[in-house]
């Protein structure tokens, strides 16, 4: 018998994944990346399907993300790593904008996030525009792009020149974006929204106390892997 206090300690990422192989039955075998490694640059570097579907459970409903990888073949390589680690499990909406767009990834355990934070990727170029439903990395210029993603409430063909390329589309449960909390509007500082300094920082403990209506991601997952 594994005594509470074995797990004190312990990462919350290694609790998480320990507590999946507990579920499995016995003999069966899963393949989960590193959601944590040491070159995770490298360890990110999957090549993922021609096409697949991240189905995404959130707090307001469910719906489901179609990635292509010709539209944007380094974001779709990224967003099948990051899904299949269990990245997104807990990340909250931190950023919904009416009519612009609704933004997420920060990791909610800082640990994680400081894991991540140097693991910028390519740009791949924009060969989609942004136009509503879609989805995109964010970025903060010429290849930064590493974990944050956007889905667009409108048609924002304006960022197609900025380099934010399109990798997927939501092709059931738009209503399900469109009804995320947007109360809080823009983020800091131009806004009253919740900090990204802060979230990268302090995670989800920071957003709970002082932005406890956001919205967020139950669970994440290429619908063709384990478990659906």
């Amino acid at each position: 018998m594994i005594h509470p206090s074995t797990f004190a300690n312990m990462p919350t990422s290694f609790i998480r994944s320990a507590a999946l192989l507990f579920l499995l039955p016995l003999g069966a075998c899963i393949n989960i990346p590193p959601l944590v490694a040491p070159n995770l640059v490298r360890a990110a570097a999957t090549v993922g399907p021609d096409s697949f579907v991240v189905h995404v459970r959130a707090s307001k409903g469910e719906f489901d993300i179609k990635v292509h990888r010709d539209w944007a073949p380094l974001g779709a390589d990224r967003i099948y790593y990051l899904t299949r680690a269990r990245y997104y499990d807990g990340v909250r909406f931190f950023r919904a904008v009416d009519n612009f767009v609704a933004q997420f990834g920060i990791n909610g355990d800082p640990a994680v996030n400081a894991g991540w934070k140097s693991s910028a990727f390519p740009d791949d170029s924009v060969r989609r525009s942004n136009v509503r439903g879609t989805v995109s990395f964010a970025t903060g210029g010429p290849n930064t792009r590493t974990v944050q993603l956007f889905i667009n409430y409108k048609d924002n063909a304006r960022l197609d020149p900025r380099g934010f390329a399109v990798f997927g589309q939501v092709v059931t449960g738009m209503s399900v974006v469109d009804s995320l909390y947007k109360g809080y509007g823009e983020g800091a500082p131009r806004g009253k929204g919740p900090d990204q300094d802060r979230i990268e920082t302090e995670g989800n403990a920071y957003l709970t106390k002082d932005f406890p209506l956001l919205d967020y991601i139950i669970t994440a997952r290429v619908t063709d892997a384990w478990p659906k």
